[in-house]
């Protein structure tokens, strides 16, 4: 600011604007070098910075997209049929028209939803820690819940908080796969390693499951609650769901089983 250098222990000698206008120039200056200095610092990340980033493999699933001009010519269609709609037109005057908050779920889900989940992983260093340098569009919509004894359920959304007494018992996964696919799924925290920062803990393995039916799936590790150290902080636990092309061996990644033996 122009007088943050000025002395005011002894404010009768200093030397008087007697204008404002003197004033006014003097704080435009300034005002217009920390403006400078604003935009080339933001444009010095903004261009520079993706520049040394180094790119991602995509490994999302295939999809086929719809062509922008169809889906242009599908919405305009919708929005005639709105507008040709009198009942529609009325309660929207007269403010009663309901809107169907499920349906709207569902389109979100399959347009926006992926993309809002990536954003929402790669804030949460998802990708940086588990994928190390490969990053994936959601497109399959995986729902997870936990059930608790008074029959309300704790819905796991994208980055929610969930207690480890709400968590203690094995969730509820759905979600949407073609009859004949195979699918993997796995509950790992990254947090959960306290010796080892680069490691992970695996809490929950399912493998081969066919379609969506995951108790017909080969459980390879059985469900362990979270157990966060006291201090540690909040843990990130990630739902994964893999496609898999054919059957896998997992037989070789399974570990010694250990007994009781009791005498």
């Amino acid at each position: 600011m122009p007088n943050e250098d000025i002395d005011v222990s002894n404010l009768e000698a200093l030397e008087k604007y007697r204008s404002f206008t003197r004033y006014f120039k003097l704080a435009e200056k300034e005002r217009l070098l920390v403006w400078v200095c604003w935009v080339l610092a933001f444009f010095t990340y903004v261009i520079f910075s993706p520049l040394s980033e180094e790119p991602k493999t995509d490994i999302s699933l295939l999809r086929d997209k719809l062509p922008r001009a169809k889906e242009i010519k599908e919405r305009k269609k919708m929005l005639r049929e709105n507008r040709q709609n009198a009942e529609m037109e009325r309660a929207a005057r007269l403010r009663t028209v309901l809107i169907p908050l499920g349906e709207v779920r569902a389109e979100w889900e399959k347009t926006s939803g992926p993309f809002h989940k990536q954003r929402v992983a790669e804030h949460c260093g998802i990708f940086r820690d588990l994928f190390k340098g490969a990053t994936f569009t959601p497109w399959v919509t995986l729902r997870v819940e936990y059930s608790q004894e008074d029959e309300d359920l704790v819905p796991v959304y994208d980055g929610n908080m969930v207690t480890p007494s709400e968590a203690s018992s094995p969730p509820a996964v759905s979600y949407e796969a073609d009859e004949g696919s195979l699918w993997t799924l796995w509950l790992t925290n990254p947090d959960g390693h306290l010796r080892d920062a680069n490691s992970e803990y695996l809490h929950w393995l399912v493998t081969n499951i066919p379609g969506n039916d995951i108790k017909s799936g080969k459980e390879i590790c059985h469900y362990v609650p979270p157990f966060p150290a006291m201090g540690t902080g909040c843990h990130r636990f990630v739902f994964l769901l893999f496609k898999q092309d054919c059957p896998i061996d997992f037989s070789e990644d399974v570990g010694p089983v250990v007994t009781e033996i009791r005498e």
